[in-house]
């Protein structure tokens, strides 16, 4: 990835986030800025001896002469201004407010005192002695907008009188770097010499807060994005010496913690106070049972898709107790959101169906309902609140919408799951002609043709781009290439969908692969080795672990080898969690590759845009819509479990290697095929035929048919019906109020009624009697007299029960015996 999809990420956390957070350099401020310290308090002979005397004088005799009548001029026009100290006075001049203009109002000071070019020159070259002997220090503001155009001198001043060992060290971190430049270097440089003269002291004494100031000042003054950032942080942090617990990245810095509940409601601005301090509180309530996202997620719900909504349909509103028309306007709003499309180079909004509209309903019942059932408990703080809630429990029913998702999901993996080859192998074929033209580059000279499949280029030089990186032009459209990022993008994008596609694990899943997931287990029976993935626990929280197959090692094997150091180990790097906004500790992660002079993660927003860029150069379109194809990581999920399922793979298993904890999710991952159904009956149905013995599918002779028609009215007793199956036994020698394949009839409720009387007189007298061995037997019919009596009450009343009548079976064919009857007529009904 390029460093400017990194950049993408941390603006992404910050926009999405409201950029409300404390960031990671809040504990980490930079220096103050002091008016008064022991140099800038030196009277004007002191001062001017010492801008005069060396290091400070020049190396020759015209440029020490120059340099007196310079810093005397200099000194003079200071002291033209009010003020205490030289800094007083140069803030006195105006001149660091005006970082352009500066140089006029010396050159004008010096002209109406009569003083020629040559000495206003000189006067103007004496500014950055003067700020390199810590006479002064100009703000930094002035210093990045340019107020000492030739930077080089200053650096040049202060890398001889100021701190040489630093800068001596910091120049050979830059050139014993690989991954810096020479433009790089020269800018840390400038960039450490900017800090000097702003801040005072040596580069032992910079702080991590002054290179974050710096960065922000440069940020907020050029028009320009500010370059290199982390390169000039990750130096600096090597020389000045930073503490130990300042971030190894300045990434680490810029990235925000998590929101508190306070912070995630007003992102959204509410108007109406008290319920901003309600949803607060709610949110206060409910952080304890919530991870972070799914508290976000909830504030979302609740502060913007709900209340700022009402507040901005409905100004003034400040009570949850809803009238209809607003709560059904609110409803109907939800429905529907904008998309923006981008077509031809133009972009077009519509409003399209929300699709997760019932889970945004969801989260305001519930804040609704809870409020309500804390009333009881806490009345004083929560009763006030407690309203009708809009939300009515059939509107929050998702049957059918989970059903539609299902369908939507089936017909999105029966689209992709069979021209998923062909984007395997257009991804190994763009992987191979990137890494191709790479080589062929590599080995020719700048501005020398080359060509390579089919392609011809230019090798040209860029001298202010990355070290190692190769550039080319295309001779006919005159169009600049970077083959090395185009190499890169193609390997991450074959590594993951080859990956994905072999284990279906989640991306975030992916992203957390490490060297240390590859483990090896040895067969108890055989002493054979079998490489496992160990997947980190993620949604679920529990790990599992994968068997390897041989084209998946062969994956990981070209990862490690494309990752791995010159020491032969897989450089440890810190990822980000977006969702969580925490940094994991460093970890030798499988998908990392350099950006910007360090080693970064290959985040889960990275890994979507690798495959939308492969998909890109694969040319496949959706045959619904004639649009190009789109993959999401869950795709190759969902699509790794039908296959697996339809080739054999028991569902059990399959729920086990993808980490649900609900085999019902793993077949709702599932697509079915329509053939798929018939087929896998009709061979159940052969399995069947083959158990059984053979000559039960013979034609059956008046004897056996009159029998087995008999069994069906021979099933009618005094109280029911008898449904044991044909040709079995009666269990409990026809005392069938104890039969639990009795269906009572209810209108012998009377009936059973008596029976029931009559044995509890009969208990009566055998216990009477002292007949102690029958009591035992009439207390088992009594239990089923009254559980049948009980079966009649738990039927639905109000109707009158239906006679269907005795089925029964024509003979059509020799070969249509019962029981191969009965097997079409299932056939028939699960078609």
């Amino acid at each position: 990835m390029t460093a400017l999809l990194d950049r993408r990420d941390a603006a992404t956390a910050e926009v999405k986030h409201g950029g409300a957070a404390e960031p990671a350099a809040a504990p980490f401020p930079p220096r103050p800025a002091v008016e008064s310290w022991p140099r800038t308090r030196l009277p004007h002979a002191a001062a001017a001896r010492l801008l005069t005397s060396p290091p400070f004088a020049g190396a020759t005799a015209e440029r020490r002469s120059q340099r007196r009548f310079g810093v005397g001029l200099l000194l003079d026009w200071l002291c033209f201004h009010s003020g205490s100290s030289w800094q007083q006075r140069w803030y006195a001049s105006g001149a660091d407010h005006d970082p352009a203009g500066w140089r006029g109002l010396l050159g004008g000071w010096a002209a109406e005192r009569g003083h020629g070019p040559w000495r206003q020159e000189a006067m103007i070259e004496a500014l950055p002695v003067a700020v390199s002997a810590d006479l002064l220090r100009p703000s930094l503001p002035w210093l990045v907008g340019g107020g000492l155009a030739r930077g080089g001198r200053l650096v040049a001043n202060l890398e001889t009188s100021r701190d040489p060992d630093g800068f001596a060290r910091l120049r050979s971190t830059c050139a014993t770097d690989p991954h810096v430049s020479g433009v790089a270097a020269n800018q840390t440089v400038y960039r450490a010499a900017v800090i000097l003269a702003a801040k005072g002291g040596l580069l032992a004494d910079v702080v991590v807060g002054d290179v974050l100031e710096l960065l922000d000042t440069e940020a907020a003054v050029l028009a320009h994005s500010v370059t290199r950032g982390a390169v000039f942080y990750r130096l600096l942090r090597s020389v000045a010496g930073f503490p130990g617990d300042a971030p190894a990245t300045l990434r680490a810095l810029r990235t925000a913690g998590q929101l508190s509940p306070d912070q995630m409601i007003d992102r959204y601005g509410l108007a109406c106070r008290p319920v901003r301090d309600l949803l607060v509180d709610y949110l206060r309530e409910r952080q304890p049972a919530l991870d972070y996202t799914s508290l976000n997620s909830l504030a979302h719900f609740l502060g913007k898709l709900f209340w700022a909504d009402l507040e901005r349909h409905h100004p003034g509103i400040d009570s949850l107790m809803l009238p209809r028309e607003v709560a059904d306007s609110w409803k109907r709003r939800l429905r529907t959101l904008p998309r923006t499309t981008t077509s031809a180079g133009q972009a077009t909004t519509e409003t399209v169906e929300r699709i997760n509209y019932r889970e945004c309903l969801t989260p305001v019942r519930a804040f609704y309902l809870d409020l309500a059932h804390w009333a009881v408990e806490e009345p004083g703080r929560w009763a006030r609140w407690v309203a009708p809630c809009p939300v009515g429990a059939e509107e929050v029913n998702r049957k059918k919408a989970n059903r539609r998702r299902k369908a939507r999901m089936d017909a999105r993996t029966r689209d992709r799951l069979p021209v998923l080859p062909v984007l395997a192998r257009s991804v190994a074929e763009h992987r191979h002609h990137a890494a191709e033209l790479l080589d062929a580059a590599r080995a020719a000279l700048p501005g020398a043709e080359f060509t390579t499949a089919g392609t011809t280029l230019v090798r040209c030089l860029i001298d202010r781009g990355e070290p190692g990186r190769i550039w080319s032009v295309d001779p006919s459209t005159g169009k600049r290439r970077d083959l090395s990022r185009e190499e890169d993008h193609a390997f991450w994008a074959w590594a993951t969908v080859e990956v994905l596609r072999a284990t279906g694990i989640r991306v975030e899943e992916l992203t957390e692969l490490s060297h240390h997931s590859l483990v090896q287990y040895r067969l108890p029976t055989t002493g054979e080795l079998v490489p496992l993935l160990q997947i980190a626990p993620s949604k679920t929280d529990t790990e599992r672990l994968l068997v390897v197959s041989p084209e998946l090692a062969d994956v990981l094997a070209a990862i490690i080898s494309r990752v791995r150091s010159n020491r032969g180990a897989l450089p440890p790097v810190a990822a980000y969690d977006q969702r969580e906004r925490i940094w994991a500790p460093p970890a030798p992660l499988l998908f990392q590759h350099p950006v910007a002079g360090e080693q970064r993660a290959i985040t889960a927003c990275g890994i979507r845009q690798l495959l939308h860029e492969a998909l890109n150069s694969a040319g496949l379109t959706d045959p619904a819509d004639g649009r190009p194809l789109h993959y999401t990581p869950h795709d190759f999920r969902r699509m790794f479990i039908t296959d697996a399922i339809a080739n054999g793979l028991p569902p059990h298993i399959a729920q086990v290697i993808a980490g649900h904890q609900d085999i019902n999710v793993t077949l709702g991952y599932k697509a079915v095929y329509p053939e798929e159904q018939i087929q896998a009956h009709l061979a159940f149905l052969a399995r069947r035929r083959a158990l059984r013995p053979s000559e039960e599918y013979r034609a059956p002779n008046d004897e056996e048919w009159q029998e087995f028609l008999g069994h069906f009215e021979r099933r009618k007793v005094s109280i029911g019906t008898c449904a044991r199956a044909f040709s079995t036994p009666c269990v409990h020698e026809h005392a069938c109020v104890r039969c639990p394949m009795l269906w009572p009839d209810p209108t012998q409720q009377d009936r059973l009624a008596e029976i029931r009387d009559n044995l509890h007189a009969r208990i009566a007298e055998a216990e009477r009697e002292g007949w102690l061995g029958e009591i035992e037997g009439l207390r088992v019919s009594l239990a089923g007299a009254e559980h049948k009596l009980a079966q009649i009450d738990q039927r639905p009343t109000g109707g009158q029960p239906t006679h269907l009548g005795m089925p029964t079976i024509t003979m059509r064919a020799a070969g249509n015996t019962p029981n191969s009857l009965a097997e079409n007529n299932l056939g028939q009904a699960a078609g």
